[in-house]
């Protein structure tokens, strides 16, 4: 039996600069499943997607297998010096299918259904994020975000020019810029108002749920670390819960690297649940 992976249709541009094409998986001529390839360019470098891979016919065959290698090799023909895979937790099959490909798991989404704003501890309050206080806490929350995604699997290059990109199109107004919470959390006492215990940014909008409900996105959740492990970090959980409710959004979800035990165990406390895994590797 012949595979071979044939166009859909034409490749076409994406609005951030890269590419995309629709794939047919076909055995012997026929169609027997299709997925999608995507170039997502970082500042220099390519980023590769494999996605809406699906088996219609003959599963169990080794035909999911061979549409992902055979994506790979597109991919690496489009320049892409990595590739990811973002698998929705129900699918158990394709979990497998991504290990068994040497595939690593680096990140979880999350998402909670928010009913009512919760209470805050006593004695702490939170005030927005200011121009002038903006470009250092931009510089270290730039900082750690290279530092977890390398620890994800990317390389130094690769994730300095994800994290470039990423907060330049999230904020591309700095402190000003619409639709985004930016806050930092202050606790009582003598130093009120002097030291941050921590800080939070969520975006209000990142984009529309199939329903048409808005959905909220927590960016940054960052503990200062003379403050770690006395509970800051699920205060500031709570004040993104209250900035969504507040917007009018009732569906707050978020990305946790998987390295990050700690903050797994938070969040599946507060009731957040995995919706998808995202699972990469090197090309």
């Amino acid at each position: 039996m012949t595979s071979t992976l044939r166009p859909e249709g034409p490749e076409t541009p994406t609005p951030a600069g890269g590419r995309t094409r629709r794939w047919q998986i076909c055995a012997n001529g026929r169609q027997v499943g299709a997925l999608r390839t995507t170039a997502v360019p970082h500042g220099s470098q390519l980023f590769g997607e494999i996605a809406e891979l699906e088996i219609s016919e003959g599963r169990g065959r080794g035909r999911g297998t061979f549409g992902a290698l055979a994506a790979e090799e597109v991919l690496r023909g489009w320049g892409c010096t990595r590739v990811d895979i973002d698998v929705p937790e129900s699918a158990q099959v394709a979990r497998g299918l991504a290990l068994a490909l040497g595939y690593t798991e680096r990140m979880r989404n999350l998402a909670k259904h928010l009913t009512a704003p919760p209470d805050l501890p006593a004695g702490v309050t939170a005030r927005a994020i200011g121009a002038g206080e903006f470009p250092a806490w931009l510089d270290r929350a730039a900082e750690d975000y290279v530092r977890s995604l390398r620890e994800s699997g990317l390389t130094e290059e690769q994730a300095r020019a994800k994290s470039g990109v990423d907060h330049q199109r999230l904020l591309p107004q700095g402190a000003d810029s619409p639709g985004v919470a930016l806050r930092r959390l202050y606790g009582g006492g003598d130093d009120a108002g002097t030291e941050p215990l921590g800080s939070l940014w969520v975006d209000l909008h990142l984009r529309d749920l199939p329903d048409g409900e808005p959905l909220a996105w927590v960016m940054v959740v960052e503990v200062s670390p003379a403050h770690r492990g006395r509970g800051h970090g699920r205060t500031l959980m709570l004040l993104a819960e209250r900035e969504c409710l507040a917007a009018g959004v009732r569906t707050l979800g978020l990305n946790v690297f998987t390295v990050n035990e700690v903050a797994i165990r938070l969040y599946a406390s507060l009731g957040y649940r995995v919706t998808n895994r995202l699972y990469g590797k090197p090309l």
